[in-house]
């Protein structure tokens, strides 16, 4: 029993080091769209992780990490998740940190609706109004009508939609396949597409602090990702979903320290109704006895 409460300590410890790490990388993506354009940033991004896994992976594993059941799911996946970031990316330009993190943290209660609608799973009327309530939140935060309310918002909207396959189909891979081996190839797949852009947007970066931004958006994301690797690998998903919605705080702290952006009460109230659902969401899966 030690053992096994170690193991979740340990698991919940990697989780909030990750939505840390993703944090920091928001907010200096956001910082560096003012000096450098966007796809620049994300191919460096991809091919910061894609160089840093082949690196620490191919040693060890050799060509066997290439090995995979479902390569046309791999590709797949890794589209999806180069959507994602796409999107978080331009979103994170045009909108605050803080607000651009809790709509985008909506996410597992649409995969929840994605799921009961593509996939037949039945849904309990509670899990259904943490649903409706999260949604709320989401609308509280952009109120449309009011001067928060522009093109803006489809970002992130969008970057859920697209994020939910993702988790889905992630979700349905993990039985078969190698986590490692989908890490490998989501970094490689997403510098692939990177690549396609490259020659229609390239700048050097002009100084010293650019790169540095660049190295250090790399290394987040990077570490990010295997730090939620970890934490997955000790811990049920239903025990660690609670604590990624500290990324909302992480998020709102670095607009407040690197953009001197504070929400405004409304923003924060939905911003709280959004991490009320999703915690309780992830309580209700606890009760219902799932993984």
């Amino acid at each position: 029993m030690k053992h096994a409460s170690a193991q979740t300590l340990s698991g919940i410890g990697f989780a909030i080091l990750s939505v840390a790490c993703f944090a920091t990388l928001d907010t200096t993506v956001k910082h560096i769209s003012a000096s450098l354009p966007l796809l620049v940033a994300l191919w460096f991004r991809y091919f910061f992780q894609a160089l840093a896994t082949t690196a620490a992976v191919l040693p060890q594993r050799g060509l066997r990490v290439l090995l995979t059941e479902h390569p046309r799911f791999q590709l797949l996946r890794g589209s999806l998740l180069f959507c994602s970031s796409l999107l978080a990316f331009f979103g994170l330009k045009n909108m605050p940190v803080g607000e651009f993190t809790a709509i985008v943290m909506i996410t597992p209660l649409m995969v929840t609706l994605m799921a009961a609608m593509s996939l037949g799973e039945k849904v309990r009327p509670l899990r259904w109004a943490l649903v409706v309530g999260g949604f709320a939140g989401t609308l509280v935060i952009i109120r449309p009508g009011s001067q928060h309310f522009d093109w803006t918002v489809f970002l992130p909207l969008t970057l859920v939609f697209s994020n939910s396959w993702f988790q889905i189909l992630t979700s349905k891979m993990a039985r078969t396949e190698d986590p490692v081996t989908m890490h490998f190839y989501t970094g490689w797949v997403g510098a692939g597409l990177a690549t396609l852009a490259l020659p229609f947007v390239w700048e050097t970066p002009s100084d010293g602090f650019i790169w540095a931004q660049l190295i250090l958006m790399g290394i987040t994301a990077t570490i990010g990702h295997y730090f939620l690797i970890l934490a997955f690998s000790r811990a049920p998903a239903a025990t660690l979903t609670p604590y990624l919605y500290a990324q909302i705080g992480f998020a709102a702290l670095g607009g407040y320290l690197v953009f001197s952006h504070v929400p405004d009460q409304w923003t924060l109230v939905g911003m709280g109704l959004v991490a009320v659902c999703g915690i309780l969401g992830a309580w209700l899966t606890v009760r219902e006895g799932r993984v």
